[in-house]
């Protein structure tokens, strides 16, 4: 059995073991901060014990799930503009699909056709794997972002998408009307 020779691919279990210890932190992290705890390192909340948006957190809502694929980050600028940035190597822009659903961004992505998996290869490392991305959806509150003014560039295979904050224009006294006396 001289040539029966078993190889483990080491990158992926440690992809696995440090994505599984980052999940384990985040979730750590989220209920820390649930009892008061404050970190104050990346992935702390800035927003105390409200949402990013400004109404109360609820813990049982993920408002960006965390998809594997592919890879992206989410984060607000302080002027409140809400930017999603996705890794899309290999991807072409005219097979990306982006849309808003009421409160949700809904993207996809389709492989490039020429892609072609050629057969009878035998990868000894093999990390990119390109495969379609179905429908994702990530929240962005209609009452609290300018969808129409969103703006999605594609450059060097990363995706950014940034969506500006309305400008309010309600104040909380609400309006004043002028009462003028009859015949004036």
């Amino acid at each position: 059995m001289k040539g029966n020779k078993v190889y483990v691919d080491l990158g992926s279990i440690f992809d696995e073991i440090f994505e599984a210890a980052q999940n384990f932190s985040d979730e750590f992290q989220k209920g820390f901060n649930q009892y008061g705890g404050h970190f104050g390192g990346e992935g702390s909340s800035p927003f105390g014990n409200q949402g990013p948006f400004g109404f109360a957190q609820d813990e049982n809502v993920d408002y960006y799930p965390n998809y594997s694929y592919p890879p992206m980050n989410v984060y607000m600028l302080p002027d409140r503009t809400l930017v999603f940035e996705f890794a899309l190597a290999g991807f072409d822009e005219k097979n990306i699909s982006l849309s808003f659903q009421g409160d949700y961004m809904v993207f996809s992505a389709k492989i490039n056709p020429e892609y072609q998996l050629e057969e009878n290869i035998r990868y000894f490392k093999r990390r990119l794997k390109l495969k379609d991305i179905e429908k994702q959806k990530y929240y962005v509150p209609l009452d609290k972002f300018a969808q129409e003014q969103v703006k999605a560039v594609y450059k060097n295979g990363i995706l950014k998408v940034t969506i500006p904050p309305k400008e309010e224009t309600e104040t909380a006294e609400g309006i004043k009307i002028e009462i003028i006396k009859e015949g004036e």
